[in-house]
């Protein structure tokens, strides 16, 4: 799903105009970049939550040379989807359907 599929389906569930979709996609995104550029944890029930993981400055490797870089530290969005997700991707009832049979 693009982020145009996702504004056509805010439109068509609200009745709204599709620039009235586009705001409310775009506030949404924007609200979630400013938080974490803020430190703020977001935590949205039933879906999932994100936050800033904080990576230490390491020694890599380019891959067509080999000679050594070094990274610098860096912070990284993080995103942990909540159980209930989990679960609506995979039910349980598909789980144990294609799992291997005991015959």
């Amino acid at each position: 799903m693009t982020k145009a599929d996702l504004v056509e389906e805010v439109t068509q569930l609200g009745d709204l105009t599709r620039r009235d979709g586009e705001v409310i996609v775009d506030t949404i995104f924007e609200s979630v970049i400013q938080a974490l550029r803020a430190g703020d944890k977001i935590e949205i029930r039933g879906f999932g939550s994100f936050r800033i993981r904080q990576r230490k400055p390491r020694t890599g490797r380019n891959p067509k040379t080999g000679a050594k870089v070094e990274v610098p530290a860096k912070r990284v969005p993080y995103f942990k989807p909540s159980k209930e997700l989990r679960d609506l991707v995979n039910p349980k009832d598909e789980a144990a359907a294609s799992g291997p049979s005991a015959e």
